[in-house]
């Protein structure tokens, strides 16, 4: 563990956290400012999940290729231009461009900051495959608190100095793990971190436990991703989780506010939302066993169901910020644990690949569903619209009880 990568690591993960929750914390002062409806606040949520798909191919590829450092540093570069443009906007086109950037951006920041929790959180001496879940959570606990914090400072900021400055600020802060990242050898704390791990990664089903000679590592690429079972099922349960996850921290203040909470509460109860959200990360992280992620991950898309259910047919305002405050509770962990089967089960050579497979495949759920949920909302009310989102947390429950039943044949 190196203290520069550590605190990089920690301002990265934060910052990506509060681009996670950009959306969601402007969505009100924005559509009043914008005059627009709620499908218009969903193609925005739409667009940035579908700058994903191409670009979270592109960032993984480029970080096994080009190396990491470029990846994330042009991704930085990309988040503060969005945020100016931003700052800047008269329009709904402009603000298109915006979130076309910043989800471009993240595309990148988020592909290389997976790979580095690891490298970053754990010490050599407790580097192993077990212990990875540990690590991505922490680190998406970290990117929690980013998102939590961004309504509470958004909200703050806006008030004091208008949104135009809260903007600017944010892109003078997006700068700081900018060019903490010009200090440091991202390639090389990944590769050592690939040797300490102890098993090696599997690159497909049939090698898992045999460590593949170097001049064979070196021709793997998205094929031998393509007919991997197990990185497939993380990458489809992956698609029906993103747009469940995006589409309650979206429109949760919507949800309150139809029910009778006043905006000012709602605004405030998104933050406990991320807090919730960031926290069961940290619970998880602290609390679950190695060996317990397989059963643990189902367990909590059964209770998930039933909370998304709550929420299309509470009627009272209590019940539904109880049961928003409970989806941030369940979802929170569901994500770390997905991808930490994927990056310790994929040899080091295909990371980037991996990662940006999982992110394009989950980038097309994003992209689909809250478009639909924002459509069918303009018609038949917001409720109704999330009997969409039920239907992906189906998913997820089917697809990740396949991803348990292959991990535990393969290591029987």
């Amino acid at each position: 563990m190196d203290m520069n990568l550590t605190v990089m690591q920690t301002l990265a993960l934060a910052i990506a956290g509060m681009c996670h929750a950009l959306i969601g914390s402007v969505k009100v002062p924005l559509s009043k400012q914008l005059n627009i409806p709620e499908s218009r606040i969903g193609q925005l949520i739409s667009v940035f999940g579908f700058t994903l798909i191409p670009m979270a191919f592109a960032a993984g590829y480029f970080a096994d290729t080009q190396g990491r450092n470029l990846v994330v540093e042009a991704g930085f570069i990309l988040v503060i231009v969005s945020v100016i443009v931003l700052a800047t906007l008269k329009t709904y086109n402009m603000a298109l461009v915006s979130i076309l950037l910043l989800g471009t951006g993240w595309s990148a920041l988020v592909n290389v900051l997976n790979a580095l929790q690891g490298p970053a959180f754990l010490s050599e001496a407790d580097v192993s495959a077990d212990n990875l879940p540990f690590a991505m959570n922490l680190g998406d606990f970290i990117f929690g608190m980013g998102a939590f914090l961004m309504p509470i400072v958004i909200t703050f900021m806006i008030k004091k100095v208008g949104l135009k400055q809260t903007f600017f600020s944010f892109a003078v802060v997006t700068a700081v793990p900018l060019a903490l990242c010009f200090t440091i050898d991202l390639d090389e704390f990944v590769n050592r971190f690939a040797e300490l791990k102890d098993p090696p990664a599997a690159t497909t089903e049939s090698s898992v436990g045999d460590p593949q000679p170097d001049t064979v590592v070196n021709e793997l690429g998205f094929t031998d991703l393509f007919t991997d079972s197990v990185v497939m099922l993380c990458c489809i349960a992956f698609f029906f989780h993103v747009p469940v996850e995006a589409c309650v921290g979206a429109w949760a203040t919507t949800l309150m506010i139809d029910r009778g909470t006043a905006e000012s509460k709602a605004t405030g109860l998104l933050s406990l939302f991320w807090f919730t959200f960031t926290v069961s990360r940290l619970i998880a992280a602290l609390a679950l066993p190695d060996g317990s992620h397989e059963l643990a991950i189902i367990a909590m898309a059964v209770i998930l169901l039933a909370v998304v259910y709550g929420l299309i047919t509470s009627k009272n305002a209590g019940k539904t910020n109880v049961l928003v405050l409970g989806a941030g509770l369940i979802l929170g962990p569901i994500f770390p644990i997905l991808i930490a089967f994927l990056v310790g089960h994929v040899d080091v050579s295909l990371q980037g690949r991996a990662i940006g497979l999982f992110f394009c495949i989950g980038g097309i759920g994003w992209a689909i569903v809250p478009y639909l949920v924002g459509r069918k909302a303009d018609k038949s009310g917001l409720q109704n619209s999330f009997y969409i989102v039920a239907g992906c947390v189906v998913g997820l429950i089917v697809f990740s009880s396949l991803l348990v039943y292959k991990i535990s044949a393969l290591h029987a």
